[in-house]
């Protein structure tokens, strides 16, 4: 295979456009599962927010005004082709220059600090984002995108579990961190669950599962009847929409997994609120 050339022209381009639709749109399988939660829903104030939050779908790109003002922490999950090569400064440079730029021209609200503890001083501008990137097979540099608020983030949770945990261990573990959450992280949810890898790359599956496309199906049976299960017993808490109460606590719950050791069983939820913001681009 031929090594391909990219500009970083191309990349920032492209990144702009990415981030000034997500700022302004959800996934776009979200509307229906919402307009389905309404349809379901008997308790007349999780009625009326269920509304709302359509209208605000259905607002915000039409004024350009945020779908939510936690514009967030920007996630990049970035393959970059074994024979494609980024014609001009690193990655990292080109998603934080774009960044900067677009939080300006979209009146992003800036929510990073320098310092998480000592100098919690405000980097006024959004930047760093949270990039990630793996090397894979091809020519062509795939960008996994989202905006991730902090409400959600801050509700998730990580546990190491011995081997011997079975799979009610870990849906109790899952709808016991979304009860402890109660509204904070703004249901109704997605759930992305992270299982196996170790410490750190539990969490980060638990992420990239919640770039799953919301109606899909597990592709491993069993975990497909977890993820169903976990749905289940996170609506049947009754926290429902923005912790109000009703039938509809979650939307959908996502999992992805990988080999552990013998020694180990890590799980990891990472909540996120219903202003669902991501997408993906192919260059």
């Amino acid at each position: 295979m031929a090594y391909r050339y990219v500009s970083h022209e191309t990349i920032r381009s492209e990144l702009a456009n990415a981030l000034k639709y997500i700022t302004f749109n959800p996934d776009p399988e979200l509307p229906a599962l919402l307009k389905n939660a309404l349809a379901n829903e008997t308790s007349e104030i999780s009625k009326d927010i269920l509304q709302c939050m359509l209208k605000n779908i259905e607002l915000a790109p039409k004024i350009e005004i945020p779908l939510c003002q936690d514009t967030g922490s920007l996630v990049v999950f970035a393959e970059i082709g074994n024979h494609c090569i980024i014609n001009g400064p690193p990655l990292p440079e080109i998603i934080n220059e774009t960044l900067i730029k677009s939080s300006a021209e979209l009146y992003l609200r800036p929510s990073i600090l320098k310092d998480p503890l000592l100098q919690r001083e405000n980097t006024g501008n959004n930047a760093p984002a949270v990039i990630h990137i793996s090397i894979v097979e091809g020519d062509k540099l795939k960008l996994q995108i989202a905006q991730k608020g902090g409400g959600a983030e801050n509700m998730s949770q990580l546990k190491m579990l011995t081997p011997s945990a079975k799979a009610d261990e870990i849906k109790n573990f899952v709808v016991e961190t979304v009860t402890l959450a109660k509204g904070n992280a703004c249901p109704p949810l997605i759930i992305g669950i992270g299982i196996g890898g170790n410490f750190e790359t539990c969490a980060l599956l638990a992420k990239k599962a919640l770039f799953q496309p919301l109606t899909a199906k597990n592709p491993i049976e069993r975990y497909a009847l977890l993820e169903q299960e976990i749905l289940k017993g996170v609506n049947e808490t009754g926290i429902g929409v923005q912790g109000l109460g009703g039938k509809t606590t979650a939307l959908a719950v996502h999992i992805l997994n990988a080999p552990c050791h013998i020694a180990s069983l890590p799980v990891a939820v990472n909540l996120q609120c219903h202003s669902h913001r991501h997408i993906e681009i192919v260059i």
